[in-house]
């Protein structure tokens, strides 16, 4: 098949929060590059419908919802569904692929899109956006020349302590920021799991509601977060540690 005859897989980043709540307007934070690709593109992937709907509507108005047409990928889409998902591209027909909030790919189910697209010989175009995890880490006076994220810690007490261990011994030895995120209904329980676990010097970073008029972003060592109490509950927060 040539590759003229197939169509495009865009990469586009929306606004971490809903369209509106940002502290600027989404306009000022999304470049007119993802208007103009909106305007041209009707064919979607998408983690969450009513999430992209809402933000489509948000950037471009005038796009009529009718004719858009989305495929809903996330945790519970089945594998093989994700063939039917690319059938446009194979057609000559672009799609855009969106995450809930931030750049698609990144902690997101949309790279299984991406490796596909690359399988089949698809140009991917990503499109510059918010991204958590480069906001974090840019406000978090760490090493962004060395840096993991490491995805959600896992539930269980004894493995997640042993996570936090490993991260906290990796930072050192590497001279390596660890970034980690958790489901924001737990996010003070890891709080308090982090300042019994971690040692006293080890810095930790919390960054949560970024871009949002509440936006909290905060570097201390753990002795000094330990006199300091900060409302995390279902807030989305990135995790930053780093022991020196």
């Amino acid at each position: 098949m040539k590759t003229n005859t197939l169509g495009k897989l865009y990469l586009i980043p929306i606004t971490l929060s809903n369209p509106g709540e940002t502290s600027v307007a989404p306009e000022d934070v999304l470049p007119q590059t993802i208007k103009r690709t909106i305007d041209f593109i009707d064919y979607y992937i998408v983690e969450n419908e009513k999430t992209a709907r809402k933000f489509i509507k948000s950037i471009h108005p005038d796009k009529k919802q009718p004719d858009l047409k989305i495929s809903v990928l996330n945790k519970h889409t089945d594998f093989a569904a994700h063939n039917e998902f690319i059938q446009p591209l194979l057609r000559g027909k672009n799609i855009g692929l969106m995450s809930e909030s931030g750049c698609p790919g990144v902690a997101d189910p949309g790279a299984v899109i991406v490796k596909l697209a690359h399988e089949k010989g698809i140009q991917v175009v990503p499109l510059v956006g918010p991204s958590s995890i480069l906001l974090a880490l840019m406000a978090s006076g760490m090493n962004g020349q060395s840096f993991a994220f490491n995805g959600y810690l896992p539930i269980d007490k004894n493995d997640k302590k042993q996570a936090l261990k490993n991260f906290e011994r990796l930072s050192q030895d590497k001279n390596q920021s660890q970034l980690f995120i958790e489901t924001p209904y737990r996010n003070t329980k890891l709080m308090e799991d982090l300042l019994q676990i971690l040692q006293p010097n080890t810095l930790l970073c919390v960054a949560c509601d970024i871009t949002l008029p509440t936006e909290f972003i905060q570097t201390k060592t753990i002795s000094q977060w330990k006199k300091e109490k900060a409302d995390l509950q279902n807030r989305p927060c990135i995790f930053i540690i780093h022991k020196v």
